[in-house]
């Protein structure tokens, strides 16, 4: 069985917002008289888009109606991790986002898409997503423990929490996708607007219901026409956002999560073992009237609490086959910058390529798309 960490299952993060930039153009322009006045002369001999023949006499070069592509997409970007329950064989959840603290999780997806569309309308393009992909994730994270307290004025108890166990943990896994997506163009004179959308669900074995995942992606090009009829080529700039569903919960195998767990369950029993040690020896070294002050009285509660809510979740952990976890993830930033570029051989055939960065995500995109009339 593949080892996977708790939060390695969790961290699917890829997109498929690679919408290729075919726009329905209006001819303008002296130098592009000859061409406007033969588009509207021109008998529009597809069924699609919608009002197809009446936009083309209006003067709108419109490009094939239907098409497929197929594009190789890798990212890596960072995530944010919090809210985390986590249970032990069914048994009772514990809130550990105090105990259980992430430094980095960074989630990196290589994949390929096939990517069937159709212009609906002029100025709409729909489309499908089918894809699958290989992703590895790492996570660095610390389980703590409550250690040195102290009574604040003006914030009440503090613990100085101490690292217990430390954990860098790496997972690779396989997903499929499927999903949908929208993108609403307009273009005049060459230069084009695009707002691609979509949404998509992947289907990850270790996680209880999909991982669902919006991008949104505007663009903002120039598109410029060579010698040869259809021969042309588009650069953009743009944004690329994502949002993915934040809450997951599943179940996991003990081996599964955390491989040598026996040994980093010894430490922590140690450190437990150890803060609660200090605590008794401050107890027993007060006077019995400072016994009897409420402040000193609520320290102890306190800390004894605290020690007590640990030292069940490493007991839960210590005899634990599987666990259970549910928490709320999110993407460190949700934007990054894209440039882009498109090579059109004919109305047929192109190729495409796209670099995102900035932000806490990169990625890059290419792509070929085959286009036909329907």
């Amino acid at each position: 069985m593949r080892k996977i960490g708790l939060i390695n299952a969790l961290l699917l993060m890829f997109v498929f917002n690679a919408s290729a930039q075919i726009f329905s153009n209006k001819v303008v322009g002296e130098k592009k008289l000859e061409e406007r006045d033969s588009l509207k002369q021109a008998v529009y001999p597809y069924m699609l888009p919608i009002w197809g023949e009446k936009v083309t006499k209006l003067g709108f070069d419109l490009p094939y109606s239907a098409g497929f592509s197929t594009q190789y997409f890798y990212q890596e970007s960072d995530i944010l991790i919090n809210n985390l329950f986590v249970g032990f064989n069914d048994g009772t959840m514990y809130d550990l986002d105090e105990i259980v603290r992430f430094n980095k999780a960074t989630a990196r997806t290589n994949s390929i898409s096939v990517r069937p569309d159709v212009w609906l309308f002029p100025f709409l393009n729909v489309y499908g997503i089918f894809a699958r992909s290989n992703n590895d994730t790492n996570v660095d994270f610390g389980v703590y423990v409550p250690g040195e307290f102290h009574l604040d004025p003006d914030l009440g108890f503090q613990w100085n929490w101490v690292k217990a166990m430390d954990f860098k943990t790496e997972a690779n896994f396989e997903a499929s996708t499927y999903g949908f997506g929208l993108t609403p163009t307009m273009g005049v004179g060459g230069g084009f607007i695009a707002l691609d959308m979509n949404w998509s669900w992947s289907d990850i074995p270790e996680l209880s219901e999909p991982a669902r995942i919006f991008v949104f992606g505007p663009r903002f090009g120039k598109n410029f026409q060579f010698g040869k009829p259809g021969q042309s080529l588009a650069v953009w700039v743009g944004g690329f956002r994502v949002k993915m569903n934040t809450g997951t919960s599943g179940s996991l195998s003990i081996d599964e999560v955390l491989p040598g767990f026996d040994d980093q369950i010894t430490g922590a029993y140690e450190k437990i073992e150890k803060s609660q040690m200090a605590v008794d020896d401050w107890w027993s070294g007060l006077t019995i009237q400072e016994k009897a002050d409420p402040i000193n009285i609520a320290k102890r509660t306190a800390a004894n609490k605290g020690l007590s809510v640990a030292g069940s979740v490493v007991d839960a952990a210590s005899r634990a086959e599987t666990v259970q976890y549910s928490l709320d993830k999110r993407q460190a930033k949700m934007w990054n910058f894209i440039v882009g570029s498109q090579y059109q051989l004919n109305k047929s055939w192109a190729l495409r390529a796209e670099v995102g960065f900035l932000g806490t995500r990169t990625h890059v995109i290419s792509g070929l798309q085959y286009r036909f009339g329907l």
